[in-house]
């Protein structure tokens, strides 16, 4: 039921970001907004405050905003209002309204990372949990409950800094200074390769000395201009990692198998409010750039296939014709409904027959 109500919220908040961007800029730019719906299918409630009526619909995965004159310039329509529909407008305005729903979902994300930031990161100390036998940390004689202090003569307070300043020493031995039972003991290590895989599954090789981290956490908080810096960090190597992830998968590296549905999205944002307050917000963050970067994909039916329309409308300076933009629009149409099919299958292997 957490994880349910979880995804509701988290979902929910994503769409009414993205829909919000779309309607401010409808507004900015002169379009009249019939609709805004957060959902879709049958209304469940809703107002009317002007021209616009607010709905919230039954089925919660999505939303839409509905602008007059959005399928037609609207030659029926009184004289002051052919002014105000979307087609009715320039390209380039056009593509203004279309691309503000993505780039909100990607402002929002940036300024959860900063906000994530201020409220503190959880790191993990570099307390050792577990070090491995046969391997060069063992022989060296460190144990489990070491904490290491310095590395190399530089002061190291996360194990992040520690798993970097091994990887980037490309094998070259280590001076480790750590703290035992209220003793400094000096360790040199000399590091050998290991073959792992990485996010996307291929194979890399990378020094290591054989140990894993405990689980010891503490709350690293900063002040309000490191926190813009390592927030936008943050969300440019997201964006970029889900585009190389889109790429990847494109390249067959990342397997089909790996895509995930509402169910996985419901399971994982459970576990994440479960985990507190700041791990959800860093899912929300990661979900909302999914949606942001998935939707500006030149593909029809999503804003990014818009967008192209658009775009060739201003270059040739001409609509493309309806024919195309149809045929378009149901290739566009038969690919989103194939990923949302293997979306289901994927969740349901994964969590119902217990083979994921």
């Amino acid at each position: 039921m957490i994880s349910v109500l979880s995804a509701v919220v988290v979902l929910g908040i994503l769409v009414f970001v993205h829909e919000l961007g779309h309607f401010l800029f409808c507004k900015l730019l002169g379009v009249g907004v019939e609709k805004f719906s957060l959902g879709f299918g049958p209304k469940v409630c809703g107002f009317r405050r002007g021209e616009t009526e607010y709905l919230l619909s039954a089925l919660p995965l999505g939303g839409y905003v509905k602008m007059l004159g959005e399928t037609d310039t609207g030659e029926d329509l009184p004289e002051e209002d052919k002014q105000r529909t979307f087609l009715g407008k320039h390209p380039f305005k056009r593509i203004l309204i279309v691309a503000a729903g993505p780039f909100f979902n990607l402002i929002f994300a940036w300024f959860v990372m900063i906000l994530i930031h201020l409220l503190g990161v959880p790191s993990a100390t570099t307390k050792i949990g577990e070090v491995f036998k046969d391997k060069p940390a063992a022989r060296a004689g460190l144990q489990a409950g070491d904490v290491v202090g310095m590395i190399n003569g530089k002061e190291v307070v996360r194990w992040g800094d520690l798993y970097q300043t091994i990887v980037s020493g490309k094998g070259e031995p280590l001076l480790l200074q750590v703290k035992r039972g209220g003793k400094n003991l000096v360790f040199s290590v000399t590091p050998e390769l290991r073959v792992s895989k990485n996010l996307f599954g291929e194979s890399v090789s990378s020094p290591a000395i054989g140990i894993v981290a405990s689980r010891d956490l503490f709350k690293e908080k900063f002040g309000p201009v490191d926190s813009v810096v390592k927030g936008t960090e943050q969300t440019v190597k997201l964006i970029e990692m889900t585009i190389l992830s889109l790429a990847k998968m494109v390249q067959r590296v990342v397997p089909l198998d790996s895509i995930g549905g509402p169910i996985m999205i419901a399971k994982m944002a459970g576990e994440q409010a479960a985990a507190g307050g700041v791990s959800l917000l860093a899912f929300m963050a990661l979900l909302s750039i999914n949606l942001g970067v998935l939707n500006l994909l030149p593909i029809p039916v999503l804003d990014g296939g818009h967008l192209l329309f658009y775009a060739m409308e201003m270059i040739f300076r001409r609509p493309v014709s309806m024919k195309v933009r149809e045929v378009a629009q149901q290739l566009g149409l038969v690919l989103l409904i194939s990923l949302m099919v293997l979306a289901f299958y994927n969740d349901m292997i994964r969590y119902f027959l217990k083979q994921g």
